[in-house]
């Protein structure tokens, strides 16, 4: 599975890891996080986020 960074402020959503803080569960892909999930760190949505190269 394929890690995503958010643009504004750095934070890596790793999906062996997930968000489990905010309810995204280790082992879950970008793709199947809920479309209200907002990046941990400074709140944007996942509109924000682009696939690490």
């Amino acid at each position: 599975m394929e890690k995503w960074i958010c643009t504004v402020c750095g934070y890596v959503y790793d999906p062996a890891v997930g968000d489990p803080a905010n309810g995204v569960e280790p082992g879950t892909a970008f793709e199947e996080i809920p479309e209200d999930w907002l990046c941990p760190e400074c709140g944007v949505g996942k509109e924000f986020f682009e696939k690490e190269e």
